[in-house]
Parts: C-alpha cells; sequence; structure tokens
C-alpha cells in the first residue's frame, strides 16, 4: 500500500488526516533524508502495521541503506529511552535521576548519517512516546546544531500525522474485524 492507497484507506470522517498525510509527507520543506528517516522511524514507532507496510517501502526507496538502518536504529532506541526516561522523570522520588541509567544506547553518538538527522528522527520519535526529558534533550542537540524551529516542529508535525492515521486505520480494521 502506498501513499495514496494509505490516503484512500481513511474514513470519510478523517478527512483532515488525509489532507495532513499528504501535507506533511507531500509538501515538506525537509530534505528527502530528514523527511523519509522521520517517515519511517515515526512508522515503526506508531506500532500499526498497515501504516509501516504502506510507508516502508518509499521510505526504502528515498533512504540510502545507512539511513534507512539509522532511522530504524532511533525508533528502537527510542522505544527504550523514552520509557526509561519518561518512567524516571515521572517518579516523585528525585534520586532516580541520580542513578546512572546502565542502558547501551551507542547508536546515539555514531548513527551512521548527520547527528542533526538522527537526531530530529529521535525527536520525532519521543514526540509519538510523550517523553518530555528526551524531547528537550534531541530539541537542545538539534538547536545547537543550527536546527530551526521549524524544522523541528516539522518533524513532530510527522510524528502526530502518522500516529493518528494509524490509529484510526487500526481502529477500523478492529471494528471492521468485530462486525463479521
Amino acid at each position: 500500500m502506498a501513499l495514496e492507497d494509505l490516503k484512500s484507506a481513511l474514513p470519510a470522517y478523517a478527512k483532515d488526516l488525509k489532507l495532513n498525510l499528504g501535507s506533511v509527507i507531500g509538501n515538506s520543506q525537509l530534505p528527502q533524508q530528514q523527511l523519509w528517516g522521520t517517515v519511517l522511524a515515526c512508522a515503526i514507532a506508531a506500532r500499526s502495521g498497515i501504516v509501516l507496510r504502506a510507508l516502508e517501502p518509499e521510505a526504502r526507496e528515498n533512504l540510502s541503506p545507512e539511513a534507512y538502518e539509522a532511522a530504524k536504529s532511533a525508533a528502537a532506541v527510542m522505544a527504550m529511552n523514552n520509557v526509561f526516561y519518561r518512567t524516571r522523570h515521572l517518579l516523585s522520588d528525585p534520586e532516580y535521576g541520580t542513578l546512572r541509567a546502565g542502558l547501551r544506547m551507542n547508536i546515539i553518538g555514531n548513527p551512521g548519517v548527520e547527528k542533526a538527522d538522527f537526531e530530529l528522527w529521535s525527536l520525532a520519535v519521543s514526540a509519538l512516546n510523550a517523553c518530555g526529558q528526551c524531547l528537550d534533550s534531541h530539541e537542545q542537540v538539534l538547536r545547537k546544531a543550527g536546527v530551526g524551529r521549524e524544522t523541528v516542529q516539522e518533524a513532530f508535525k510527522i510524528a502526530a500525522v502518522v500516529q493518528a492515521v494509524g490509529t484510526t486505520l487500526e481502529a477500523e480494521a478492529q471494528l471492521r474485524a468485530e462486525a463479521v
């Protein structure tokens, strides 16, 4: 299923999502690698097989093999980090913040692509996973690297739309399955 098929699969009540999906992917000002790395990382993080199967082939086509693997790596490491750091932040005992994390995350230091691209993908996944501490950390790295707020916002707009499309299509699939 390609992007157009994905848009066509959205029900009438989700017309805004259809328009936004076309806009955030089709009219993005991001360079191809940043765009498709963000799309792929968010499609993985959204946990929607429908969305992932639809967007992965186009992401693979638009990314170098290194960028393709790095985007998947961003989704993987952020799946772990977002839970860990969000939980540590939400606990009322601040002493957890002083403990060593003890989690391997070497990919962040050597992602195989431009550091800013990997940070952007990590930020988008962190937005999807609602980790404020990770969002702040990645946004600060991006801003120090000279990445503008518009680019940062573009990444979390993609995250928001991909998540919403996945939620909607998975719900529709479940409703159709229950009706049978």
